[in-house]
């Protein structure tokens, strides 16, 4: 198995003054259950090179095993700081592909052209395509063959509006993430707030928030393996 892992390249967060990027965990978690499994896996960002962490990532209160573990693996640190620029990535490389979250995604990759091909060429490859999180950004601006939103009529789930809430951010993300799902046309569902909740509905395969990411990474085994 071949897979592809995208990460998010943007690090402001609005106009706070303060720092974003991509969540560790949500990287961590995934990584591991994928390489575990004897996955290939290779990373891209838009900008190539090193991805910012999301600093909130790094606080005690998010840590975890895969976590912990990331911190000491010198070697998976050094790939991250070298991932490929999504401009030079083919879909026909790879059987499938995972995007994690962080806020970083609401500002780069919902309209990053490079991701937005990639998406759909994975999709009309009929190759199963995973996000948790703030990741599903990455789907607003993706279309069908039809021509109509790709997530219209698609069972979704994504970090919720009472999450954004709680995190106090509903007045710095360029938008909330479920209210566009909904505006796309997605059948949006969520499970409780900071619990794990997944949705699979045929390729696309969502997880609300972080502790959803090891759940959506097992998806994402279990397609591919069919």
């Amino acid at each position: 198995m071949k897979i592809l892992i995208v990460l998010t390249s943007h690090f402001a967060l609005g106009n706070t003054g303060e720092k974003t990027g991509f969540w560790i965990e949500e990287f961590a978690t995934p990584y591991y259950v994928l390489a575990y499994a004897g996955a290939e896996i290779t990373i891209a960002s838009p900008l190539g090179g090193q991805p910012p962490v999301d600093p909130k990532s790094e606080l005690k209160e998010a840590q975890s095993p895969s976590t912990e573990r990331f911190y000491k693996d010198n070697e998976l640190i050094d790939k991250m700081a070298h991932t490929l620029k999504l401009s030079d990535v083919k879909q026909d490389d790879y059987d499938g592909v995972f995007y994690p979250g962080g806020h970083g995604p609401l500002w780069d990759l919902a309209t990053d052209k490079n991701s937005i091909k990639l998406i759909e060429e994975f999709y009309n490859h009929k190759k199963p395509i995973a996000f948790v999180c703030h990741a599903p950004a990455a789907l607003v601006n993706v279309k069908a063959e039809n021509g109509e939103a790709l997530v219209k009529g698609k069972h979704l789930t994504s970090f919720s509006n009472t999450e954004e809430e709680a995190v106090n951010l509903t007045k710095v993300v360029p938008f909330l993430l479920e209210d566009e799902l909904k505006k796309n046309g997605a059948i949006y569902s969520k499970g409780k707030d900071w619990g794990s909740y997944v949705k699979q509905d045929g390729l696309l395969i969502t997880g609300q928030n972080p502790a959803s990411s090891e759940a959506v990474a097992k998806l994402l085994l279990k397609s591919l393996k069919k």
